[in-house]
This record gives C-alpha cells, sequence and structure tokens, in this order.
C-alpha cells in the first residue's frame, strides 16, 4: 500500500499541461517516490502512476562515502527492467588526470561497459538504475557497509576496513605465497605449499595480516618510503615478524624488521631460522616489551596479542618512539574489568559476567583509540579475521596525522568516559602523564 502522503499527492496533483511526460518526486519520511504523468496523451486532468521508490537514503550514504574517502565499492543486482543482457552493475572510485570519477562497470552476458562519472552525476547515474533496472544495491564504506532492497535500507558491519587506493591502473594485492620457506620452516606449510594438520588457521591469519599490513601502510604516511624500520614486540615464534620481512621485501622495501621476544629458547630458534634462511635484515633480540629500547627511529611498530597492560607498554614504545603506523591486536583485558563500576543505566545488563567482561574490553580499546588520538594519531579498531579462526581477532591501528589536532576536547571525553564507568587509573594513560 502507498504511504498516506504519495496517495494524498496522486489524488490531488494537477497533471502538466504539455504533451509530454512529466515526473514529479515525493517525499515521506525517508523514502522519496517518483510518480509520473501521461494526462496530457490520455486526456485526463490528473493522471499520475507511481512507478519506483527511489532511494534516496541510500544514494545519501553513497554520496557521504565518496566525500569522506571511506567508499570502498559499489554493486547493482538483481535486475528488474532495462537491457535484458544487463546483469550487474559494479562501481569503484578512481582517479583520472587527477580528479576523482565514481567508474561503473556494466556487466553484460558477453561483455563489460566501463563509464566514468564526475562524483555527482555518477550518484545521479546510480539513482536512476536502482530501483527501476535494479532490485538491490549495496554499497562497502570502511565505516558500513549498507544494502537497499525495496525501499528499505539495512545497516551492517564493514567488510573493509581500508578503502582501496583509487589510481586508475592499481594492481591487485596478492596474500602471502603459502609455499614461502619460512612458513615451511616454522612448520606452517609443507613442501607443497600446503598447511600442515592444524595450521590451516594460522597460516590464514597469517595471510590475513599481511593483506591488512599493506593496506594500512597504503593509508599511512609511510606510503612511498622504500626504506623501513619494524619493530614486533612479543614475537613469539615468529610467525608475523617473517612474514612482515616477507612481505616488505616482496614489495621492494629495504626492510630492517626485530623481532623481541622475552622467551630466550624462542630467540635462539627464530634467529637461527632466519640465518639458515639468508633472510637479510630479519634479527631476534631478547627483551621484555616494557623495557627494550631501540637505538634508533621506528617506523613501524607491531605487538599481536601482548597481554593485559603489555598492549599498553607496547603502545607507549611506539609513541616515544616517533612510529608513524601502530598495529596492534589486544588480549587479556584485566586492568578495567578489576575496576569497571556500572553506571545506573547499565546495571541491569552488566550485572551478567560475560556481558560486563565484553564491556571491559571494549572500553580498554576505546580508551586506548582515544589516546593515540589525543597524541596525534587517526586510530581504528576492527576484526581483522573471523572468529571461527582466532578469538583473539580485534585490531587496534593507528597512523600519525600529517596536522596536529587540538587534543583537549578528546581529553574531556576521555575524562567524562572514565568517571561514568569508574575507572581510576589505565595503564597507557600513567605512562603518558595524561
Amino acid at each position: 500500500m502507498l504511504p498516506e502522503g504519495v496517495r494524498t499527492f496522486l489524488s490531488g496533483a494537477r497533471a502538466p499541461q504539455r504533451s509530454s511526460v512529466s515526473r514529479r518526486h515525493v517525499r515521506v519520511g525517508d523514502r522519496q517516490w517518483q510518480a509520473v504523468s501521461f494526462a496530457p496523451l490520455i486526456d485526463l486532468p490528473r493522471a499520475w502512476a507511481v512507478i519506483r521508490l527511489v532511494p534516496l537514503p541510500f544514494l545519501e550514504k553513497l554520496r557521504a562515502s565518496l566525500a569522506d574517502r571511506t567508499f570502498v565499492k559499489l554493486t547493482l543486482s538483481e535486475p528488474s527492467g532495462g537491457e535484458p543482457d544487463l546483469h550487474n552493475v559494479y562501481g569503484r572510485l578512481v582517479e583520472i588526470k587527477g580528479a576523482p570519477k565514481l567508474s561503473l562497470v556494466f556487466h553484460h552476458e558477453r561483455r563489460d561497459v566501463t563509464k566514468n562519472f564526475d562524483l555527482e552525476a555518477g550518484v545521479a547515474r546510480v539513482g536512476e538504475l536502482l530501483g527501476a533496472e535494479f532490485a538491490r544495491g549495496y554499497l562497502f564504506t570502511t565505516s558500513g557497509d549498507w544494502q537497499w532492497r525495496a525501499g528499505a535500507l539495512k545497516a551492517s558491519r564493514p567488510k573493509f576496513i581500508v578503502a582501496p587506493s583509487p589510481d586508475h591502473d592499481r594492481t591487485k594485492a596478492t596474500p602471502l605465497d603459502g609455499a614461502a620457506p619460512f612458513l615451511r620452516a616454522l612448520g606452517v606449510t609443507n613442501a607443497a605449499g600446503e598447511p600442515r594438520p592444524a595450521m590451516a588457521d594460522k597460516l590464514r591469519q597469517i595471510q590475513r595480516f599481511t593483506e591488512l599490513l599493506g593496506h594500512l601502510l597504503d593509508d599511512s604516511p609511510l606510503r612511498e618510503r622504500r626504506e623501513l624500520r619494524v619493530l614486533d614486540m612479543g614475537a613469539g615464534k615468529g610467525y608475523l615478524t617473517f612474514a612482515t620481512h616477507a612481505f616488505l621485501r616482496e614489495r621492494g622495501i629495504a626492510a630492517e624488521v626485530t623481532g623481541v621476544e622475552m622467551r630466550e629458547d624462542l630467540v635462539a630458534f627464530t634467529e637461527k631460522t632466519a640465518r639458515d634462511l639468508a633472510c637479510d635484515g630479519l634479527h631476534f633480540v631478547r627483551g621484555a616489551i616494557g623495557e627494550f629500547q631501540p637505538d634508533g627511529p621506528v617506523n613501524v611498530l607491531i605487538a599481536l596479542h601482548a597481554c593485559d597492560t603489555a598492549t599498553d607498554d607496547a603502545l607507549f614504545q611506539a609513541i616515544t618512539a616517533g612510529a608513524s603506523l601502530i598495529v596492534t591486536a589486544p588480549c587479556c583485558h584485566q586492568e578495567i574489568r578489576a575496576q569497571l563500576q556500572p553506571p545506573p543505566v547499565l546495571r541491569d545488563v552488566l550485572r551478567h559476567g560475560i556481558l560486563a567482561e565484553r564491556e571491559a574490553e571494549l572500553l580498554t580499546d576505546g580508551l586506548r583509540a582515544l589516546l593515540l588520538e589525543i597524541r596525534g594519531y587517526k586510530a581504528s579498531v576492527f576484526e581483522f579475521i573471523s572468529p571461527e579462526h582466532t578469538s583473539k581477532n580485534l585490531m587496534l591501528a593507528a597512523h600519525r596525522r600529517k596536522q596536529p589536532v587540538d587534543g583537549e576536547p578528546l581529553r574531556t571525553r576521555f575524562r567524562e568516559l572514565c568517571e561514568f564507568y569508574g575507572i581510576r587509573e589505565q595503564r597507557l594513560t600513567k605512562l603518558l602523564g595524561e
């Protein structure tokens, strides 16, 4: 049934007095309807008919994502009219002669047709296609994904955390090769490059990490650097340390990568493996995260699965060393959990232990991200691998901003957040003197 506002328009709107089809738009709430008049053609004073819903909210999300560069890609599917052999339309952001364009690829049965539009013209073209020629639209952005169908807009968590490069002739990133020698030496794969029993999830984690590292580097001030110094704090058996070294060298970057690990037996094993594989620029040293002092500047600091406040120690190391890119995957959030005082409005929710534990985890990493923002970084928190592969799947990443920000409003929000939850102290706050 049509909304009351549309029915009122149809019953009262006067048809145009000219011999051509005329279109009007009627907005009711967050939906816009397009009506068309054929009155002069059939000699009726008020002959209006609704032909489709206009996907206004979807177009607004698309326009905003193109403006703030959070746009990843666009898909129009479920053909409902138009050319009979047109199956889908795919959209991506490209840069042609220094100007951003929305590139739409029209996927036909036997051919693809690419058309590049100025951004506003591209949004308008999507509006013409969606609802008239396609019943469903998908918009992927780094801040959230959106699906439009039958006039309804549905939101979901973002599947992508970094927008792709708009370079028109960009090369597609490929995951780390399973046949890489270090994977075999560390017992992840066999001679054929296939994962050993029980190591398939580990291989996916390693490959996903290097994929994300590439995106994070491309979105950081280090994008054009051909030399990098990298610290991996809490390197363990060195899976991701070796992967980082191999990935950066494959990119043509002269990377000096150091894995820092407290357990002496693991340091001996990984250092020997690095020498056996002739991994120039890769070394492992013994040291604790909170005590290790690098002997020079650090461009990238990595700390995956550093337990509890060890992540704070690593973040402090990164900030004081002036790292341009920080990549962490926190775990074992115990410090905040012990202090958490449920606010009255959340008391009935957080009286359940498991929910209080999850709230403490979110609060801990949210506070860390806010502290990084205060110190001049752009921070993001996201899921970097499916929970079915590892429960330690949350990543906190940050890159240094080109221009400093006013930290005082952020400090005020930080203090308000701590007061709201009854948090008295936090490790990184203390280290930074905030």
